[in-house]
């Protein structure tokens, strides 16, 4: 046997194999930061509940005010003629004569005289239905209609009035637009503090429940930081993780509060006439929030998703500055630690 011959060299394999060799050794890569974890799902959970309840109160505030609006605007821009019923007095006579002086004063744009079938339905939820007027010393209404921005002389009005009709009586509601409006003042008042006490809640307990998260995730900066990845990359991968997390939860609780509104709105249609929804909706006006309320509550999802995302670099940014000066000075360990 010939010790020196030359082994024989097997043939190179063609190119496109040794590409899908090298392919088939590629690892698969995974997120740097886990995609999902108990903090992250406790995370987004929180988020999702304070958004809810973030959303609800800002369309319940802005529920409430529209409501106050609109009462004060109807009351604002009608007065009411009163006229009392007397034994010499031809009531329907009075009514026209009252409602056509009322027209010759500028400042008013219309005038209705309440009729008997009309007063007999104010007058049914306290005294039952079948009335029969003209056994009962009830007054009749002339409503008329006014300029809001130019406004009669109602002094003027109530004197003539008087002087052509003594049983005729002016109630221009001024006293209840004025109490109207404080009342709508201080609800509009109680309900932005109340938003304000939820949105800050709703701030807090989401930067403490991402930094909580963030702490869980600790040994991840650490690794990435001692292998030599910048903070700027290491806190934009954090970025990005919760930016998810925080619109993934706020999205939910958004939707359902705004789910929420538009089926209270839904039932509320659905049920007119009926006494329920006739008392909520002499309480609470329509359900209905708007396209502002809509608005607010897209704003809220975007703000707690901003919120989060800033909590997390500013957490991953000090972590990493933590890090730099326990391996300068090994002695700090237990300064940050606790």
């Amino acid at each position: 046997m010939n010790e020196n011959r030359v082994p024989r060299r097997e043939p190179n394999p063609p190119p496109q194999q040794q590409q899908r060799r090298s392919e088939m050794r590629v690892r698969p890569t995974g997120p740097i930061v886990p995609s999902a974890n108990v903090s992250g799902h406790a995370l987004m959970c929180v988020i999702a509940i304070m958004s809810f309840l973030a959303c609800l109160t800002l369309g319940g505030v802005s529920m409430v005010r529209a409501t106050a609006q609109s009462w004060q605007s109807q009351i604002s821009r009608e007065i009411t003629i009163q006229i009392k019923p007397d034994d010499n007095l031809d009531m329907e006579r009075a009514l026209a004569d009252a409602r056509d002086l009322a027209l010759t004063f500028s400042g008013t744009t219309g005038g209705t005289i309440i009729d008997r079938a009309a007063t007999a339905r104010l007058l049914e939820p306290w005294l039952g239905g079948g009335l029969d007027l003209n056994e009962l010393p009830v007054p009749r209404l002339v409503v008329v209609t006014i300029d809001e921005s130019n406004p009669p002389d109602f002094a003027a009005m109530r004197k003539a009035l008087t002087e052509t009709i003594p049983q005729a009586f002016l109630d221009d509601h001024r006293t209840w637009v004025d109490r109207l409006v404080a009342m709508a003042s201080t609800t509009t008042m109680i309900g932005t503090g109340v938003l304000v006490l939820v949105f800050s809640a709703m701030v807090l307990t989401v930067v403490f429940a991402t930094r909580g998260a963030l702490s869980g995730n600790r040994h991840i900066v650490e690794v990435l930081h001692f292998v030599g990845a910048e903070a700027s990359f290491v806190a934009a991968e954090f970025q990005k993780h919760f930016l998810r997390i925080s619109l993934k939860g706020a999205g939910a609780g958004g939707l359902l509060a705004a789910l929420s509104f538009a089926l209270a709105s839904f039932w509320q249609s659905q049920t007119l006439a009926t006494p329920e929804t006739d008392q909520a909706t002499a309480l609470f006006g329509t359900f209905a929030i708007g396209y502002t309320g809509y608005l607010g509550i897209f704003g809220i999802i975007v703000v707690i998703a901003l919120l989060t995302t800033l909590t997390a670099r500013l957490t991953v940014m000090r972590t990493i500055y933590e890090i730099d000066l326990i391996r300068s000075d090994p002695g700090r360990t237990d300064t940050f630690q606790g």
